[in-house]
C-alpha cells in the first residue's frame, strides 16, 4: 500500500516585491526557513533575496500541489499577483502566521 502525503504551493518575494518565486513542498515551515536563511546560497531565492512568504495553499495530495505549481509557473505575473492579493492584500510576511498554525 502506498501512502501519499499532502503538499503546499507557496510564493516568496523580495522586499520590493519585484521578484516572485513559486515553489511546492511537503514541509512548508522548513522550506520557507531555508529560503529566509539562504540555506542554499546559490539558489534563485538567495540570489534575488526572496525571503518573504506572501502566499501559501495546502493540498491533500502532493500530486495536486505539483500540478498547481506548474500551472502557476506557466502563468503570467499578473495572475500570481491576483492570487496573492486575494489572500494577502497587504503582502505581509505570512511566515509567523504559518508558525502559529
Amino acid at each position: 500500500m502506498v501512502f501519499v502525503q499532502g503538499g503546499c504551493v507557496y510564493i516568496m518575494t523580495n522586499k520590493l516585491h519585484t521578484v516572485l518565486y513559486v515553489g511546492v513542498t511537503s514541509d512548508i515551515t522548513d522550506r520557507v526557513w531555508k529560503h529566509k536563511t539562504h540555506f542554499y546560497p546559490d539558489s534563485f531565492t538567495a540570489k534575488y533575496k526572496c525571503e518573504k512568504l506572501v502566499y501559501y495553499s495546502f493540498y491533500s495530495r502532493i500530486e495536486e500541489a505539483i500540478s498547481v505549481e506548474k500551472a502557476l509557473k506557466g502563468g503570467n505575473r499578473k495572475a500570481k499577483i491576483k492570487l496573492i492579493n486575494e489572500l494577502n492584500p497587504d503582502w505581509i510576511d505570512l511566515y509567523d502566521k504559518l508558525m502559529e498554525e
